[in-house]
């Protein structure tokens, strides 16, 4: 059934028209030398940060020619990425779960530019662009994707288990709301150390509800941990509107004692702001919540058309008003940074690696059967498994 009678506040909460933008003009400048220019651009974010219990950052953010192009191709290798993916699911080479970013894109890419791959960031199972963000290859997302030996978790984690421990990306979780716990231990573990680094732990506005959310939230505020939770509010839980789903749809505001900011996600550079904010804060303070206002193009899952709990007007309205790439495209064009049709050769470029990444993917064979007994237990615990050819027949010895 269609939630057509959605409450008008929070319909036009979503469309925040990219006209809003301001910037001080510049001179046009060749592409080449734009891509590796790091003068300072002054930027006013369109939309305002709301906080619970701080103060909101400036609105007014630095920025670079080279950090602009670099947000643009990221965001468009993310968006065809998951377009992508996408297709492969529907030729079934992808299979199981599938949970797509498009539309999400400026928060994964806002996010890195605040902060150091000493940091680390766990999510949920909508973690492509997230993985792709923390330094991931499109191969290795790819492969994954497909259950392949060349995947970032050796074809053994699929879709909503990317991975990559040694640039601080923690998953890729399928449990809803059970990365919230563990991204706090990483902060414990930050703290043990003496680190000066964060943890960033995401969520939906689905898990904004869970449980374990208060009782890891209540326990890095008492510990004060360098923990900052990004609840990811694209507004709808699967095919749940948030008002259907949470009392208080303010999920900055829901840690009560914990501060909050509440974040325009589909602005590259307002996440960037808050995220920067953030770490700062929470390594003099403790934790904070910053809910990243933001909208997913492709239904909850590539089970789900998306169409039934919402009408297409309102995709599409999206999409034109508040679309992350757009934005940074309207940007560049602004300070002129590049042409229409650099920026139109970046898209192609990009289609051209996706491709080029998904051929490599299908060469990688799968993995073998005895990697199904392999990351079960701690090296020297547990059990190894041995195939005896022909028969594939497990030996088992106990240790």
């Amino acid at each position: 059934m269609a939630l057509g009678h959605m409450a008008s506040s929070s319909r036009s909460n979503l469309f925040k028209p990219l006209s809003a933008l301001s910037y001080a003009p510049s001179l046009r400048r060749p592409f080449s030398s734009a891509a590796a220019d790091d003068s300072t651009i002054t930027v006013e974010i369109s939309d305002r940060f709301a906080g619970h219990r701080c103060e909101p950052p400036s609105r007014t953010v630095e920025t670079t020619p080279k950090e602009l192009l670099g947000f643009f191709k990221d965001m468009a290798k993310m968006r065809r990425m998951e377009i992508a993916a996408d297709s492969l699911y529907k030729s079934k080479l992808i299979r199981g779960f599938c949970h797509l970013y498009d539309g999400q894109e400026a928060v994964a890419v806002g996010m890195e530019a605040a902060i150091t791959r000493k940091d680390c960031i766990i999510t949920a199972y909508r973690d492509h662009c997230t993985y792709l963000g923390r330094g991931g290859t499109l191969l290795e997302a790819f492969a994954e994707l497909m259950g392949r030996q060349a995947g970032c978790s050796n074809g053994k984690g699929g879709s909503m288990h990317f991975y990559k421990k040694e640039n601080g990306f923690y998953g890729g979780h399928g449990i809803v709301g059970a990365q919230i716990p563990l991204g706090c231990g990483l902060a414990f573990a930050q703290k043990y150390s003496k680190d000066e680094y964060v943890t960033f732990a995401l969520y939906g506005d689905g898990a904004a509800n869970q449980g374990q959310l208060f009782e890891a939230l209540n326990m890095a505020a008492l510990w004060d941990l360098p923990a900052i939770l990004v609840c990811e509010n694209n507004h709808y839980g699967m095919g749940t509107a948030e008002w259907r789903a949470a009392k208080s749809p303010a999920y900055y505001k829901r840690g009560d004692y914990v501060p909050g900011l509440k974040v325009d996600g589909m602005d590259a550079l307002a996440v960037k702001q808050a995220c920067k904010f953030a770490k700062e804060y929470a390594l003099k303070n403790g934790p904070l919540i910053l809910e990243m206002d933001t909208y997913r193009y492709h239904g909850h899952s590539m089970s789900d058309p998306g169409s039934t709990y919402r009408t297409r007007d309102e995709i599409s309205g999206i999409r034109q008003e508040r679309d992350p790439i757009e934005r940074i495209r309207k940007l560049i064009l602004s300070h002129e940074l590049a042409t229409e049709k650099e920026l139109k050769d970046i898209e192609k470029e990009t289609r051209k690696e996706v491709d080029e990444a998904i051929a490599k993917a299908k060469e990688s064979p799968m993995p073998e059967p005895s990697e199904l007994f392999t990351n079960v237990y701690v090296k020297g615990y547990g059990v190894e498994v041995n195939f005896i050819p022909p028969y594939s027949i497990p030996i088992l010895f106990t240790f």
